[in-house]
């Protein structure tokens, strides 16, 4: 299959070099991701939150 030890070793250090990338991809999304989510909750709580106060202030209006 190989015809010289240099192409196999370049093969080898090619796959090992893609593995690693891949590793260190998925490990720097990791770490990356959790503050992403909790920006997105901190955005979903404040809109919540708004919405309540909306509402609030329509019953309250209704009431009138």
């Amino acid at each position: 299959m190989c015809d010289n030890s240099y192409s196999c070793h370049g093969t080898g250090v090619f796959l090992m070099g893609a593995v690693a990338g891949m590793a260190a991809g998925a490990a720097l999304s990791a770490a990356i991701a959790p503050s992403s989510t909790r920006q997105i909750k901190r955005a979903a709580h404040k809109a919540a939150k708004r919405v309540n106060e909306a509402v609030d202030h329509l019953a309250e209006a209704m009431d009138m």
